[in-house]
């Protein structure tokens, strides 16, 4: 009995070298594969809903690089103004970078004009800065607040520094597992328990299926009276794998 060598054809093998070299299995998503050597990504679920009277943002706490996980309890809500916070998502180092431009232009606003910035503004520095440098930065970013001028208002700003402003706004990698359950469960009109429920049955959910999402779950809860901030740790979520 003989056996009979065949030669692999070349464009079989030029697809399989482009496999190897390009492959879905080198440890790295869409997302964390253009990162500078020892950048972190905090490859994340964030959110931010309105509610009657006010706003609330939600994140996971997981900050990972790769495949490692760099930071377990991290906080990924950072307060830009008294009533003006953002969550953050993409390169930790660019996300930290820009709300300490947002948080300082915002300062410096108020102390010129006597008044408080709104949540536009500040959305729209944070757009600016986003989209000028939009080559050199991976941000997505969700700044919420309240204001005189709007109440409570959520304004998403994803990759390539658009600006929307929308009632209900999800980012980061773990996004993707829940528009359906957001899709079917927001309603206009929610109070604010409503809300705090619904942001965090969300964000459980993504961090179930999502691997660089985990850890706790972060809130801010922001109204006129100010913001109250709350954690769910990892033990206590409403929803586990």
């Amino acid at each position: 009995m003989s056996y009979h060598t065949h030669a692999i054809p070349r464009q079989q093998q030029e697809y399989e070298n482009d496999i190897s070299r390009f492959g879905q299995h080198d440890g790295k998503s869409a997302e964390t594969r253009n990162m500078k050597p020892g950048e972190l990504s905090s490859g994340t679920t964030i959110m931010g809903m309105v509610f009657e009277g006010g706003v609330i943002l939600g994140a996971d706490t997981r900050t990972s690089t790769g495949t490692y996980v760099a930071n377990r309890t991290s906080d990924k809500i950072s307060q830009l103004h008294d009533r003006i916070w953002a969550c953050r998502s993409g390169s930790a180092a660019d996300t930290q970078a820009l709300t300490d431009y947002v948080r300082h232009y915002l300062s410096q606003l108020a102390i010129e004009t006597g008044r408080l910035p709104t949540v536009k503004t500040a959305a729209h520095i944070m757009k600016r800065l986003c989209y000028e440098n939009k080559d050199n930065l991976m941000a997505g970013v969700i700044v919420g607040g309240w204001d005189p001028v709007e109440g409570g208002s959520v304004y998403n700003i994803p990759l390539g520094g658009s600006m929307i402003k929308m009632p209900v706004a999800i980012g980061g990698s773990g996004s993707t597992y829940i528009y359906g359950l957001v899709d079917s469960e927001w309603k206009d009109g929610l109070n604010k328990d409503q809300a705090q429920t619904l942001t965090k049955k969300a964000i459980s959910h993504a961090m179930a299926r999502d691997g660089s999402s985990g850890g706790c779950i972060r809130t801010v809860t922001i109204n006129e009276m100010g913001h109250t901030r709350d954690v769910v740790l990892g033990n206590k979520l409403p929803y586990g794998p």
